[in-house]
């Protein structure tokens, strides 16, 4: 019964696997890629706050620079990512 679970769960493991491997490259070179916008973005709020005076407008650009940061958005997609991987490993283990 075992052996025939396993074959019956083998095309979805290897699509989720295979579809894992996509979403851990666009998250890394995603995180990558807002990284720079993220320091982009607060240099653009300090210059925003300090030179033009508006503060809450730049307090507003600094949420968004931390929403985009290794820290914010990047984080819950790496964890999401492990969590679904975590999954895979269980189905395999079947």
């Amino acid at each position: 019964m075992r052996i025939l679970l396993k074959i019956l769960l083998f095309p979805i493991t290897l699509t989720l696997t295979v579809i894992l491997l996509i979403c851990e490259f666009i998250c890394m070179f995603g995180t990558m890629l807002l990284s720079i916008l993220a320091l982009l973005l607060f240099a653009l709020a300090l210059g925003t706050m300090i030179f033009l005076g508006e503060i809450q407008d730049g307090l507003k650009i600094m949420v968004l620079a931390y929403l985009i940061s290794p820290y914010g958005i990047p984080l819950f997609t790496s964890w999401l990512i492990g969590e679904i991987g975590q999954i895979n490993e269980r189905l395999k283990a079947i």
